[in-house]
């Protein structure tokens, strides 16, 4: 399963985002999203059953029409329960119901009922954001992310972000202003990189700290996936099914296809261990994302002794 791209902002940042996102391509509606869109327009918010009825649509082809509108943002949910409902294999899916039957059996699994009501999606203005300010929230956005930034660093980020000439020009600002501290903070990498004044107490700690060889399994769509970018070694695919597994914050082994690869020599327990880290974590990422979680979003740690 490939990872689904999904952002969370607040709500007051999306025009920032939006100004710099891409603008979607005019894509023609097929027939019965076009229904379903129509329905919303004319009686606004509505749930599931009620658009089944008022479209006369089959239940899957309301599903279908759904994902398309959710996917050109032009509809939304009450809550997470929408998007995950349409993530969630078709069979996995619990059979239509009624509200009230519903509420009877709301421990069960992810079905369309439980995304509340769908709604037409209302873009934020776009024209009303300088791109100066848009840029500037994007740069503070991956310092909180990050802690230290630098061109390299921003390798995996999404390629409609500004370009690092922009970044550069903010964090100089930035630092010129006090805000944030300049310097050499990672080395083996050329160019400027900057910090966070919190983030730099981080780090010294993190030099001080004994080693505890404590393993942690990370989701290969987690940000800190780096293998191959910042530390030595292959640069494993940011997918959902993959794995990197640190050591005292350096990679010892990856999941890739079902097979374990280990970047450092390990022997014995210590590798039956290492292996059982990364099997293990696979295993209830796949639960995870078919019972009720958001399939291809998991990005969850798990961290053994």
């Amino acid at each position: 399963m490939r990872t689904t791209p999904i952002t969370l902002l607040a709500r007051r940042d999306a025009a920032l985002w939006s100004s710099l996102s891409p603008k979607a391509e005019g894509a023609a509606l097929s027939p019965a999203a076009q229904a379903v869109a129509a329905f919303l327009r004319q009686h606004g918010a509505s749930f599931f059953d009620e658009l089944v009825a008022g479209t006369s649509l089959l239940r899957t082809k309301v599903e279908e029409a759904l994902s398309e509108l959710v996917a050109l943002g032009q509809v939304a949910s009450d809550s997470f329960a929408g998007l995950r409902a349409l993530l969630v294999p078709a069979h996995e899916r619990k059979p239509i119901a009624s509200r009230a039957s519903y509420r009877r059996r709301r421990g069960s699994s992810a079905g369309m009922e439980d995304a509340g009501r769908w709604a037409l999606a209302h873009r934020a203005r776009e024209h009303a954001v300088e791109r100066d300010e848009a840029v500037e929230h994007v740069a503070r956005t991956l310092l909180q992310r990050y802690g230290v930034v630098f061109w390299r660093l921003l390798e995996r980020e999404a390629p409609w972000l500004p370009p690092w000439r922009d970044l550069l020009r903010v964090y100089r600002r930035l630092e010129a202003r006090g805000e944030i501290r300049g310097g050499r903070f990672v080395a083996g990498f050329s160019g400027e990189q900057f910090a966070l004044t919190e983030a730099i107490g981080k780090l010294r700690e993190s030099r001080r700290e004994a080693e505890s060889s404590a393993l942690v399994s990370l989701s290969g769509a987690d940000p800190l996936n780096l293998v191959g970018i910042i530390t030595p070694g292959p640069k494993l695919a940011a997918l959902t099914g993959n794995r990197v597994l640190y050591r005292d914050g350096i990679p010892l082994a990856i999941l890739a296809g079902q097979e374990v690869q280990f970047l450092q020599a390990v022997a014995g327990k210590e590798e039956w261990e290492a292996r059982k880290a990364l099997l293990r974590s696979a295993v209830e990422t796949r639960r995870f994302a078919f019972r009720g979680g958001v399939a291809g979003s998991d990005s969850s740690a798990e961290t053994t002794a």
